[in-house]
């Protein structure tokens, strides 16, 4: 498995696992516990999550996935923007830790930017991090003008920004990636397929069909083909985690590469950090 650096050295998988939309129907449960634990297995031992889905079940279904091989996994949680305050954040990781049956977040982020100044939030995280709560802290959804105001408010402790990038999302490449690759951040990139929806597009499906492989798997190899770039996708079986992890050793050749960059262009300028 590629690895992906973090600012103080730490090593994580390329690969991982996001959760959003996991923790919603108590049918899929089993299915989604034995689907986490099937990554772990695997390799994608970094696990994302967020006190926001599915209000908190979806930690706690992290937490009993993991439960018994905590030191096994690099467990990251994020926090709304309206916790992320003085009075509230500390509450509110106290809260995720209790849901996910764990004493400590190696990495937690703040989900989105709020009314909270900016400097607050990085001097609570500061706090969490001396307080041994979390380990690292970073951010979710930030653009290029959000991540400079954070450096100046004394953020340059932060580890990462976690955002919506892919094939159908390559706004980031004009300033945002540049600008975080200089500061020696990885990016977490968060809906890698599109929410499934880029499975379906034709292009894609006919060069996936050549290559013999699955169109997901596709747009997981081109993403994972960047230098300090971690994808995060949500599976809910273990076959569908299966597949996301043969990407991982999937190498696109260049025609293949300009293909895609053909099918999917660049913007042909900086456009606004897009959310889902």
């Amino acid at each position: 498995m590629k690895t992906v650096r973090l600012p103080d050295g730490t090593n994580l998988p390329a690969l991982g696992q996001g959760t959003w939309m996991m923790a919603e129907n108590p049918q899929r449960r089993r299915d989604e516990i034995a689907a986490l634990r099937a990554g772990i297995d695997l390799g994608m031992t970094l696990i994302d999550t967020a006190e926001m889905y599915a209000d908190g079940e979806s930690e706690r279904l992290v937490g009993e996935a993991v439960a018994g091989r905590r030191d096994d996994v690099f467990l990251v949680s994020k926090a709304y923007p309206q916790n992320a305050s003085r009075s509230r954040l500390p509450r509110a990781c106290e809260a995720s830790l209790e849901r996910l049956g764990t004493d400590r977040l190696d990495l937690y982020l703040l989900h989105w930017r709020g009314t909270v100044p900016l400097g607050e939030t990085v001097e609570v995280m500061e706090r969490l991090v001396n307080a041994g709560k979390i380990l690292r802290w970073g951010v979710s959804n930030l653009d290029t003008d959000d991540m400079e105001e954070l450096v100046a408010a004394g953020g340059q402790a932060c580890a990462t920004d976690q955002i919506l990038y892919n094939l159908t999302r390559r706004g980031p490449e004009h300033d945002l990636l540049p600008w975080l690759a200089a500061w020696g951040m990885p990016v977490m990139a968060y809906s890698p397929v599109e929410q499934g929806r880029l499975v379906a597009d034709k292009g894609l499906r006919a060069l996936a069909g050549e290559l013999g492989v699955m169109p997901a798997q596709v747009a997981l190899a081109w993403l994972l083909a960047r230098e300090g770039m971690i994808a995060i996708p949500k599976a809910s079986t273990v076959q569908h985690v299966r597949e996301n992890r043969t990407a991982a050793d999937l190498a696109l050749s260049p025609e293949t590469v300009a293909r895609l960059d053909t099918m999917f262009p660049l913007p042909s300028g900086p456009v606004p950090l897009a959310m889902l």
